[in-house]
């Protein structure tokens, strides 16, 4: 399938030298951390104290090096096949790696094959098994010579995408969008950022495009921090379909709104920045620092909770209330492709059922009258629409909202026919695409 070249991937293409083999040698133990112990990837890279002592280039190319391995792992593990005599054993997984390595450098970053080839190698000599680094040598030269040839032939759409979440997804949308889905996270997602005000001239500065709700796009790539407004608290990142949930609201000046499992906090700032009067709950306190600290660089105020939202209550009902519950979070795949390797279709039941519980606890934090919108971040129907239908089902006092397109940029597209907003990656196709979320907008009677 043909691959879009972003300046972003031009920009941290490694260069022979620059980069050297500890990088790659991060990336390698990162894959182990995600692939073989089941650990998040930008968890594994905040316990890794290799990563913090690379140069800052560095730092970026060892994750997209990990990154483009778990996104393309499909094709690349389909393109190794045929170059290889014979299967690894599975004791050989560290080697198994490397050539993933070698070969997503040579197939998708544009690397040039020597320093490719020669790292991977280097890497397979010093582990304990060195006795593979013929073996990733004579593999990976054959890579550089078939590869891209190799690679031209295979539906990468299909082969990235895990049975599971292919079948649900068909099942879903049918296999047009399906396929549109699973190619539109074939590709890097681009920045994102929800500025507090004076969207255009930020837009000026960064060099950025004003999506059609208000959200700044830059291509991926570059140091957050380095970036014009970071410091002065000018901005924040967040996906653009992450800002339309909290839009649903309506106007949230001067009134006071309960945002639960609030972290890592983007809704939390759009609603302080918006002139809402937010408590912001979550179980975690270590990611509730994180919110205060992105808050105090934002100079934004909300009355940070640490709780579980399902047994903690406020001291009196609200007319607004926010629910972003924990989901299998398959809609944020582009920017996390680590889901797409660690998900599974076990883990929608126990996630299912905590949604419920959340639900069910939203609704008795809600005033009457007042609004609750409900949102996940997921492409499954499970975690979406049909637990919104089981709650109305179940709860007479509660009524759907239908969201009205002039509330999201008039982009018909993004509503339901029940009435719910629905974005896909592949919507906005053409701008670089919108993380998958569900919301729907409940009012108490």
């Amino acid at each position: 399938m043909p691959r879009a070249k972003t300046t972003a991937n031009r920009a941290r293409r490694p260069r022979p030298g620059q980069d050297g083999p500890s990088a790659r040698a991060v990336a390698l133990d990162l894959l182990g951390a995600v692939l073989d112990r089941r650990r998040a990837l930008d968890e594994a890279i905040d316990a890794h104290s290799g990563f913090t002592v690379l140069a800052p280039r560095d730092r970026a190319f060892t994750r997209l090096l990990a990154a483009t391995v778990l996104r393309r792992m499909g094709e690349i593990d389909a393109a190794l096949a045929a170059c290889l005599k014979g299967e690894l054993t599975p004791r050989a997984a560290s080697v198994r790696h490397i050539l993933r390595l070698g070969a997503a450098q040579l197939l998708f970053l544009d690397t040039p094959p020597h320093a490719a080839v020669d790292t991977a190698v280097a890497l397979a000599t010093g582990r304990p098994r060195g006795a593979y680094a013929g073996l990733v040598n004579a593999v990976l030269r054959r890579m550089s010579g078939q590869g891209k040839t190799l690679v031209a032939g295979l539906d990468g759409a299909r082969l990235n995408t895990p049975g599971w979440l292919w079948r649900s997804w068909m099942r879903a949308y049918g296999e047009p969008t399906a396929r549109a889905i699973a190619t539109a996270l074939l590709h890097e997602a681009p920045l994102d950022l929800s500025v507090k005000d004076a969207a255009a001239g930020w837009a000026t500065r960064l060099d950025a495009t004003i999506l059609p709700f208000g959200s700044l796009r830059r291509p991926a790539g570059g140091l957050i921090a380095e970036l014009p407004g970071y410091a002065e608290g000018a901005w924040w990142v967040q996906d653009a379909a992450a800002t339309l949930p909290a839009r649903l609201l309506g106007d949230v000046a001067g009134r006071r709104v309960i945002d639960l499992c609030a972290a890592p906090g983007g809704k939390t700032a759009q609603l302080a920045a918006a002139g809402a009067e937010v408590t912001a709950v979550d179980r975690s306190p270590a990611r509730m620092k994180r919110v205060a600290a992105n808050l105090a660089r934002l100079r934004l105020a909300a009355e940070p909770i640490v709780a579980d939202a399902t047994t903690w209550r406020p001291s009196a009902p609200s007319t607004l209330v926010l629910l972003d519950a924990p989901c299998t979070a398959t809609g944020t795949i582009r920017r996390h492709p680590d889901i797409a390797r660690l998900r599974s279709p076990q883990d929608l039941a126990p996630l299912v059922a905590l949604q419920d519980r959340l639900l069910a606890a939203a609704l008795e934090m809600l005033a009457p009258g007042g609004t609750l919108v409900y949102c996940v971040c997921s492409l499954e129907p499970e975690e979406g629409p049909e637990r919104v239908a089981a709650l109305l089902a179940h709860s007479p006092d509660v009524v759907r909202r239908p969201v009205l397109p002039a509330e999201i940029g008039g982009l018909e597209d993004l509503v339901t026919p029940a009435g719910d907003l629905r974005t896909l990656p592949s919507h906005l196709a053409a701008l670089g695409g919108l993380d998958g979320f569900y919301a729907a907008r409940l009012q108490r009677r």
